[in-house]
Order: structure tokens, then sequence, then C-alpha cells
């Protein structure tokens, strides 16, 4: 899948259609935002309906405006972990040259999902709270992370095909330990790890969305600057070294960043499903291929589609709430399934005499 990015005729990027398109996404991003923060529901004996916080909720100390800041770093979360999951996916696709690639094909996210369960299963979060579980999926999606590369590594290059199949095996093996684990767990332990395993924004404070903020912005930050070097590598390795890219260092970095990416989105919100593969390929075919707008697009894209799950996973059976990790796999399966199919009516047109 070498050229997997010419399926649509680019446009050339120009610094007016670049603001446009980030401006439109930005403010569509802030929209969301605040749809978020400000919409619940009151629930009564009459039923339920939708309710927007009154003003009185923006000033004094009043449950009104307590609720107001936990929506405020619940949605700032959301925004960080689509972000992440959203910039982290838009790279590996071209770094994989896979439309279908995502976070999750690396097995950072299963690696981070062990560790969490038997951080779960030792105690960390009755000694340490949500601190010692947030520690744990990213102590887990670090050592994944070197269990990949170590495996795929051929030289000092990052091979895509190997980086796959290493990332799989990686990812077989944490899942069949983190059933081992749960195994020996009680029914209230197991209970803590499938609600963790499903994601959630619910109970994210302040000190641990301060703490995601630096190494995600400062990721994203790093992924747009290589951007060219992600266009050169789309074309294929040849192609990119034909034109001065430095294949193998922009291979680790973006493995690295992307990797990093992902384990933080992943001690923040849990494992948070097809973000990265559903906002890129969505926005590819709107904006075309140029990572220098694809790149920042997808991070304000998936920012949206988590805020926008998250606020249907609060809203939709309040006050009770659903997974937000369960959310996004119910949009994200069908839309999997929408892409196999597209990509097998092309390959079959392309095929017929």
């Amino acid at each position: 899948m070498s050229g997997f990015l010419s399926w649509r005729q680019p446009r050339a990027l120009t610094l007016g259609r670049l603001l446009a398109a980030l401006l439109l996404l930005g403010a569509v991003t802030v929209a969301v935002a605040a749809l978020s923060v400000l919409v619940g529901v009151d629930s009564s004996a009459q039923g339920r309906s939708l309710r927007l916080l009154p003003l009185a909720a923006f000033s004094g100390d009043g449950p009104e405006h307590q609720i107001l800041w936990l929506r405020i770093s619940r949605t700032v979360a959301g925004l960080l972990v689509g972000a992440a999951l959203g910039g982290a996916g838009c790279a590996l696709q071209a770094l994989l040259r896979n439309p279908l690639a995502e976070p999750y094909t690396l097995g950072v996210s299963s690696g981070s999902a062990l560790l969490a369960v038997i951080g779960i299963r030792l105690g960390f979060d009755r000694w340490l709270g949500e601190l010692g579980i947030a520690g744990a999926a990213l102590a887990g999606a670090a050592l994944a992370l070197a269990a990949v590369w170590q495996l795929a590594r051929v030289g000092r290059h990052l091979p895509p095909a190997t980086l796959v199949l290493a990332g799989v095996t990686v990812s077989m093996f944490c899942s069949a330990a983190s059933l081992l684990v749960q195994a020996t767990a009680d029914f209230t332990e197991i209970s803590r790890m499938l609600r963790w395993m499903m994601g959630g924004l619910d109970g994210r404070r302040w000190i641990f969305v301060e703490g995601a903020a630096l190494p995600i912005l400062g990721g994203l930050l790093l992924l747009w600057w290589s951007a060219r070097e992600l266009n050169a590598l789309a074309a294929g390795e040849e192609a990119a070294a034909s034109v001065g890219v430095s294949v193998g260092r922009t291979h680790r970095l973006v493995f690295a960043v992307a990797s990093l990416l992902i384990g933080v989105s992943i001690s923040l919100g849990g494992p948070i499903g097809f973000v990265g593969l559903i906002v890129p390929h969505a926005l590819r075919a709107l904006l075309g291929p140029d990572h220098r707008l694809l790149l920042p697009a997808s991070a304000l894209g998936g920012g949206v589609l988590v805020v926008l799950c998250d606020l249907v996973a609060r809203l939709a059976i309040a006050p009770a709430q659903l997974p937000t990790g369960a959310v996004t796999a119910l949009f994200g399966g069908p839309f999997f399934v929408l892409i196999l199919v597209w990509h097998k009516r092309r390959a079959g047109m392309w095929e017929a005499p």
C-alpha cells in the first residue's frame, strides 16, 4: 500500500487554505467543547430532559460551580486524549503506508492495559489512587514500546512490515497476560479492571490533565515539525531517500513520539479505540494528504470526536454513565467496515478488465 495516499488528487496547500481549514476546525472544537461543558441532564419524577448550566454556575462556590469545573476538566481531558490519538494515528498511517493503521497497531495500548490491570490487582489504586494506575499504564506503554522496537528493528531502520508484525505479537501476548491476571482477581477487582479497560473520562482531576498536557502538546508539535518528511515517506522509502529524507531517523522519531502520545493518552483516559483510525482517514478524504494540514486537523478532529462521544456517554443513560471507549467503538466499528468495503470495491474496479 505504498501509494495509498494518492487515491485523492491533492490540491496545492497554500497559507490561506491552511489557516482557513484550521480556523474552521478550531471554531468547531470550541463549539463542541462549550456544548460539552454547558449541557447536562435534569432527572426528575416526570422524566429526564436536557438542561443548560445556569449563569450562577460561573460565580460562587455552590454545587453548580463545582459541576462546571468538573465538566471543564473532563472536556479538556477529552480534547487532549482525542488530539493525541488523532495525531498519532495520522502519523502512523504515513509511517506504515497503510490507511487502516491506528495507534493500537503498535501494541502499546495492550502493554499499557496489562500494567494497569496488574496495578489494580496489586492494589496500586488503593495506595496511590488514580495516580498509581496512570503511572502503571504509562510504564506499560513504555515497556511495550521497547519490546516492539527490539523486535522490529533491522539495523538502524524500522521496516513497516516488521513493525506491524511486532506490534501484533506484543499486543496478543499482553492481551493473553491480562486475561491471566483477571483470572486470579476477585469480583471487585475484575469490575475495576473492566471499567478501566473500556476507557472513560469521568472523574479526571486537573492535576492529571495538567500533567498530560505538556507531553501531548509537545509530541504533536514534533510530529507537525516532521510533516514534510511524512509527506515524502508516504510515497515510499526510496522516494523519500531520493529527496534527502533520513528515513531511519524519521522512522525512529515518529514511532517514539506516536508511542509517547498513545501512552500518555491511555494513562489519562484509558484505552479509547478507533479515534486514530476514523479521524485521519475521514479528514484525508476532505482535506487531502498533505501532513502540514492533515496532522493538526487530525489532532483537532480527534479532540472533537472524543468530546462528542463522551457527551453521549454522559447523557445517554443519565444519571448513570457509559464508558467513553464503548461509545467510540460503536461509531468506529461500522466505520472500519465501510473502509474495508470501500477498499474492496476500489480494488475490484482496478482489477476489472
